[in-house]
Parts: structure tokens; sequence; C-alpha cells
């Protein structure tokens, strides 16, 4: 992906950071929505900078703690994506939102919204 952001490297320590906590907390990569043949690990890591991911990273090290995240993307989120916010919502106590081309997901305390329905 794209690495020219002059903030790049501290989103992904706190990507790195997060995945490890979320690892604990119980997340999965969900690599069944990587389409692409090629190795686990590889999925692992493209989902690991999906723009979202990227975003709510930026966020929580661009703000101070307890302050909302509002994220608009031009496409839906993902299943792994989805899955990965709730839990970042929890391990970070943030609401998160994501408004995606069909609804707005308020994520707050490992919860989302739309209930897992989009």
């Amino acid at each position: 992906g794209d690495t020219s952001h002059p903030q790049n490297e501290e989103m992904r320590a706190e990507l790195h950071r997060l995945s490890m906590q979320m690892e604990k907390a119980g997340y999965s990569p969900e690599t069944e929505v990587v389409l692409q043949e090629m190795k686990h690990g590889k999925k692992e890591h493209m989902l690991c900078c999906h723009s979202e991911k990227l975003a709510i990273a930026f966020g929580l090290i661009s703000t101070s703690p307890g302050t909302p995240l509002f994220i608009t993307k031009n496409l839906r989120v993902c299943p792994d994506c989805h899955v990965a916010t709730k839990i970042i919502s929890k391990i970070v106590r943030r609401k998160i939102i994501v408004r995606d081309t069909n609804r707005f997901h308020h994520f707050e305390h490992g919860v989302c919204s739309c209930g897992d329905y989009w």
C-alpha cells in the first residue's frame, strides 16, 4: 500500500500495537475475504492495511483519548474490518463511527449498531 503519508510509521506502529491487543482479545483475521490466491500470512498482511484500519490508527494517534472517531468510506466495510473495529472500540474505549456506502456503523464497547447485519 501507499506509504507516503508523513505519519505512516506512527500509524503502522499503532496498528501493530492494536493487533497485539486484538489478538489477546480473541481476534483472528477473516482471511477468507481475501479472494486472491496467496499464502495465509500474506492475506493477513493485506487485511491489516485496509483503509479504515489505517484511518482508525491515524485518528488514535492524532486525537485525545476518549474523542470519538468519524470515518467515511466510499466502499462497504469488509467483514474483517467490521469485526476488527468492534474489538478496537472495546480496547481503546472510544466510539468509532464509520459511514460506508450503505449505512452508518456506530461501534462502541465492542458492539456495532447494525447488529452485525449489513
